[in-house]
């Protein structure tokens, strides 16, 4: 994590890794962290329980990697998050 991030955009990454439905690429284009930085920065800012919870619930999911994602789906854009060009 090159760029020191704001309590605020700290918040919206955490939020972003929680929904099932935001790839962790959506999380790199708009904050610049690979999904190891996503890892570290949730390892960092939550407790033990809660991020392995969060890694158990993440690993292998479908919809946190826009190349595992089915290309038929319809994507929900929440209204907090900046506009993404793919």
């Amino acid at each position: 994590m090159a760029t020191k991030l704001t309590a605020e955009e700290i918040d919206r990454i955490v939020e972003m890794a929680w929904e099932d439905r935001t790839p962790f690429e959506a999380i790199e284009i708009q904050y610049g962290l690979k999904e190891k930085d996503v890892i570290k920065l949730m390892r960092k800012e939550m407790k033990a329980s809660s991020f392995n919870m969060w890694r158990k619930r993440m690993n292998n999911r479908q919809t946190k990697h826009l190349s595992k994602f089915p290309k038929e789906e319809a994507r929900f854009r929440s209204p907090n998050q900046k506009p993404l060009s793919y």
